[in-house]
């Protein structure tokens, strides 16, 4: 009989929910985060160890990439090769890491951004540091083992890693609703840090920075907002503010050149390109008129970029513009953020230091366990061969009136005689009692003619006391904390003394840049801007010699100051601001440029419903309407903002911003339909509203009927519009009352 169906209702939010949640935390833990105790993430521990296994070391030859990333694939990270080869290269560059992991060979990328070359052309080894500090000891149980993905293999839960990684080399991880972000810091000073926690368990943040003075970025580069980095490390939460180093040189001529030969971290890679072409971006807008030429000149000896400048040339002014307009001074936000007894914490440098010398505490009482019990095997055996040397005849009579192994142990552990033939009844004796122990029995059995030799017997005798020696050494490091304390700080020594370098960023107080604007000289100018949204200005004198031709030619004409902006309204409700400064000056036939690419202005996803400088609508109403015949007025100075791009209105879903003038007294306003029904209201019967108002309805329309034009008619203007059948006189309609049907032509 088959089992009966059952069907389990639940809430599919909680499910979802869950599912999430489980997702979420394999992503944290078992992908994009790195643990505490080693400071490496699954991918990065998965390919050292592979590198391990296959005796890739840092003394042997280099080995093809694509085979160390197979290989890490196929038995232990199921994930993809790009994310191995990816992890396996950042592991090899000096620029992104302040201690490379991999020994790379070949196209391994570029400060630049230049990727590595693909995995079949490049070789990796593991460097001596890797092999040393990093994978040592994992024959001695010092860490777990647990079943790969298929279980077929076992590998490392955390590799014994005995210097503080996750401080020295830094992470970076985005998980699911969190990331991580840690700097790289110098490897004597976080040694010393540690030494200094070790001694001092109570120490806090601001006695532990006497030691670790703040991040060191393989870069280089100036930390300039030392002050702030007590708090940041207290919380490991915050920003730290870097620059690229700069220095100015002489060149010929009297002329002088800003030479970047640092730059800040988070400039690596694309950011250089970037860089450059901001300073041309700079140069350009006429934000200055300092710089001559600028030239890359980067090469393996470190960055070099010179920036040549005009006779002149205030260098130290010029400097302050590049860091506050560019990327030659940034921010690196810092989130201390890494896995901690299997869940995601944030810690400061302490707790982070606190974590590593308590899995450093372990490590070492695991290792030395196992070597206890490594020598605790050795000296039983010595000392049964050394006991054996002594009677060595007896066992030689015993061996040769035995018949096979097991009666001649049976007699070295139990004295049991009974199935061996003795020449003397005293041997017999003697051999009764005899109580070697299994090992010793076995080793007994083992052991070579030669090593009766004496010279052989007195290397035995020193081997064993070299192992009593190290047994005692071994417990008393097992039973002494202290003890162990100064193993620990010994070999932190030995590291520190072979791969310390000295500092490279320089950890400082500056003050932020001051830019001192050049002074514009203000003048009338006229904006000329063409049916194809090319925009110019030109002086006053070169319009009017120019007057019948402009006004040909032009679809907007604003006369203003040069010092003002242009307000430009789009049918989404957007207001764009371009100060008239940023658009080319010149003469009257110079082509001009699209204001799509001097403001946010989209021309291919908005309108652009009006265009006039601030000066001249600050002090007005203007009249908003839609095609949905919501209108309003709005006082300009409303629009007085210092953003680029604001809402000038709001609209309703689907609505569609159709007209924005500026009005005056006794105007009115006509609407007209797509059914070609119209209606003209008085200006006074529409109500002022704040900008982000919808507004009042001008029109009432007919279902499926909207708005296709609003006209803004003065007090004695005239116009006409085409009907369906006939021309309107907008002028001639009968003004009405607002939210009223209107009248069919």
């Amino acid at each position: 009989m088959e089992a009966e169906e059952r069907l389990i209702r639940t809430e599919y939010s909680e499910i979802m929910q869950k599912s999430y949640i489980d997702y979420a935390m394999s992503v944290i833990v078992a992908r994009a985060l790195p643990d505490v105790r080693d400071g490496l993430k699954p991918v990065q521990r998965r390919t050292l160890y592979d590198m391990y296994e296959l005796g890739i070391r840092y003394d042997r030859p280099y080995r093809k990439s694509a085979r160390i990333v197979g290989d890490t694939m196929g038995k232990y990270h199921p994930h993809g090769d790009s994310s191995i080869y990816d992890a396996l290269v950042v592991m090899s560059q000096d620029f992104k890491k302040g201690l490379p992991l991999i020994d790379g060979h070949g196209n391994f990328g570029s400060i630049e951004g230049d990727g590595a070359a693909a995995m079949r052309y490049t070789e990796a080894r593991l460097q001596k540091v890797t092999q040393e500090a990093y994978l040592a000891d994992l024959d001695k149980d010092v860490v777990d083992f647990i079943p790969n993905f298929d279980e077929t293999e076992k590998e490392p839960v955390v590799l014994p890693v005995r210097v503080p990684n996750l401080l020295i080399n830094g992470a970076e991880g985005i998980a699911v609703g969190m990331a991580t972000s840690i700097p790289p810091h110098n490897f004597a000073e976080i040694i010393e840090g540690v030494k200094a926690y070790m001694k001092d368990p109570d120490i806090n943040t601001e006695q532990m920075m006497q030691y670790v003075k703040g991040p060191d970025f393989p870069t280089g580069g100036i930390v300039t907002n030392q002050d702030e980095l007590l708090s940041i490390y207290s919380t490991g939460v915050g920003k730290i503010k870097i620059r690229g180093r700069v220095e100015i040189e002489k060149m010929k001529g009297g002329k002088e050149c800003i030479v970047v030969t640092e730059i800040p971290y988070t400039m690596i890679g694309a950011g250089i390109g970037k860089f450059l072409n901001d300073v041309y971006n700079l140069v350009e807008t006429k934000k200055t008129n300092d710089i001559a030429d600028i030239s890359n000149q980067s090469s393996k000896e470190g960055i070099r970029i010179v920036i040549e400048l005009r006779k002149g040339a205030n260098a130290e002014n010029l400097c302050n513009l590049l860091y506050k307009k560019t990327k030659l001074e940034d921010t690196f936000g810092v989130n201390m953020l890494s896995v901690a007894d299997g869940k995601p914490e944030t810690m400061g440098l302490v707790p982070m230091i606190r974590h590593h010398v308590a899995f450093q505490y372990e490590l070492a009482t695991r290792k030395y366990k196992t070597l206890l019990a490594k020598e605790l095997e050795k000296r039983e055996v010595q000392e049964g061969l050394i006991k054996a040397c002594d009677v060595i005849d007896l066992i030689i009579e015993i061996l040769r009136g035995s018949k096979n192994v097991k009666d001649a142990k049976a007699c070295l552990t139990s004295g049991d005689t009974s199935k061996i033939k003795f020449k003397h009844k005293e041997s017999e004796k003697d051999a009764k009692q005899l109580c070697f122990t299994e090992r010793q029995a076995t080793a007994i059995l083992e052991m070579r003619l030669y090593k009766l030799i004496g010279l052989e017997i007195d290397a035995l005798l020193k081997e064993h006391e070299e192992t009593v020696a190290n047994i005692a050494r071994y417990e008393k490091i097992l039973t002494s904390r202290s003890e162990m304390a100064k193993v620990i700080i010994k070999d932190l020594d030995a590291f520190k003394k072979e791969y310390a370098r000295p500092r490279r960023t320089t950890i400082d107080n500056v003050e932020a840049a001051v830019v001192e604007e050049p002074k514009v000289e203000e003048m009338d100018v006229v904006v000329l801007m063409d049916r194809f949204g090319y925009a110019k200005t030109v002086d006053v004198t070169t319009y009017e010699r120019n007057r019948e031709a402009a006004d040909g030619e032009n679809r907007y004409i604003i006369n203003c100051k040069n010092t003002d902006k242009l307000c430009i309204f789009t049918n989404t409700g957007n207001m764009h601001l371009l100060k008239v400064l940023d658009l080319p000056f010149g003469k009257f036939r110079d082509k001009g440029k699209p204001i799509d690419n001097m403001s946010n202005y989209d021309s291919a996803n908005e309108n652009l419903i009006y265009i006039e400088a601030m000066s001249h609508i600050i002090d007005k109403q203007l009249v908003f309407g839609t095609k949905t015949s919501m209108l309003k007025l709005v006082n300009g100075c409303e629009f007085d903002v210092g953003k680029r791009t604001t809402a000038a209105t709001k609209l309703a879903e689907d609505d569609e911003l159709l007209i924005v003038s500026p009005v005056e007294a006794g105007a009115t306003v006509v609407m007209e339909s797509k059914k070609n029904v119209f209606l003209r209201i008085a200006l006074e019967s529409i109500p002022e509203k704040k900008k982000m108002a919808i507004g009042v309805r001008g029109m009432r329309l007919m279902p499926g009927d909207e708005l296709a034009s609003i006209y803004y008619l003065a007090a004695d203007g005239e116009a006409q519009m085409g009907g369906k059948d006939k021309t309107v006189a907008l002028n001639r309609l009968h003004i009405c009352n607002r939210d009223t049907k209107g009248v069919k032509r």
